[in-house]
């Protein structure tokens, strides 16, 4: 099991089942808003941002009346923040999602939560995220953990969601969260600083310095560093992984959906020149098409030495946007 990390940022996404078919008048409905809105501040006053879907604003929430019909009974402030947030401003998690829409995920109760917050939540969870929910009440969503089961074709994959519907505990939450990175900078100093197990090479983040900061990639790149990190201090003095180390190389570096892989023999043969770094210390050339997989509006990379050994160190040569493009 991974240890729990502080390096961990926090997400928090908008529950749009709370809504769905939980409200019988627009009275209740508008007021359950307000208080979504005064968390969505909460939120950004901690520098972070409540992810909904784009197409939310169609929601039916009060047999065929959409959520944006609804919210027309909002003093005109009000209704303005929250026609910005669903329509312009977002963010809007399914243009970053991680979950594919064939995936299946079952709430505890058995209802179906593919393609929601909560089964997108879900699924960030299981990819070693730390992603939260906020629901709105009163709603039948008033408690936390969210129970959600992933069925993938090989099993079952349970995974506790933690939902807020309250002030008090959304302002816990984002009071213990570390500080949100808000540029390549940032992520650059962040790193060399705290994932001491690995090696960065001098030019390792410069790649990313011509493209704009992106947060979630970001946000994503830090959690496959702390992978990296944790890998490569988990093998015993013979050379061989430890109990943990067996882990984490089962659940990150093999199957579909693995955060990191070796290039195919195809890349490594058309893109051998692009794959050959500076090694970081004797300036030698270094093959490296091992690498970690970073999907969000565009796919980034982070290529690295391999094989992993004790004594040796694990560079990270490359951060950037992917080299083999085809």
């Amino acid at each position: 099991m991974l240890h729990a990390a502080t390096t961990v940022d926090m997400e928090f996404l908008f529950n749009d089942l709370s809504m769905e078919g939980e409200f019988r008048d627009t009275t209740t409905f508008v007021d359950a808003i307000g208080r979504l809105i005064k968390m969505r501040e909460a939120i950004r006053k901690g520098g972070r941002e409540l992810h909904c879907h784009r197409d939310i604003g169609n929601a039916q929430v009060m047999g065929d009346v959409a959520f944006s019909k609804a919210i027309q009974g909002l003093h005109l402030d009000k209704k303005r923040t929250i026609m910005q947030w669903i329509t312009r401003q977002g963010p809007f998690w399914d243009d970053d999602r991680i979950q594919d829409s064939d995936q299946y995920l079952e709430c505890c109760d058995g209802k179906i939560v593919t393609d929601s917050g909560i089964g997108e939540a879900a699924y960030r969870e299981l990819e070693g995220n730390n992603c939260h929910v906020v629901s709105l009440t009163p709603s039948s969503w008033a408690f936390t953990p969210i129970a959600v089961t992933w069925v993938p074709n090989n099993g079952k994959r349970p995974v506790d969601v933690t939902n807020h519907w309250t002030d008090e505990t959304l302002e816990a939450a984002l009071h213990n969260a570390s500080a949100p990175i808000t540029s390549w900078e940032e992520l650059e100093q962040f790193s060399r600083k705290n994932f001491v197990h690995l090696t960065f090479s001098e030019a390792s983040f410069e790649p990313l310095g011509d493209h704009p900061f992106v947060k979630s990639a970001a946000h994503r790149i830090r959690e496959r560093f702390r992978v990296l990190d944790e890998f490569k201090s988990s093998f015993e003095a013979s050379g061989r992984r430890t109990a943990q180390g067996q882990e984490i190389y089962q659940k990150y570096f093999t199957g579909d959906n693995a955060w990191f892989s070796d290039s195919s023999d195809d890349e490594k043969h058309r893109f051998r020149k692009e794959l050959t770094f500076r090694h970081p210390t004797t300036d030698s050339p270094l093959f490296c098409p091992w690498h970690g997989k970073v999907k969000t509006s565009q796919y980034y990379r982070i290529h690295f030495s391999w094989p992993v050994r004790v004594g040796e160190p694990l560079y990270v040569v490359y951060i950037g946007p992917k080299i083999t493009k085809r």
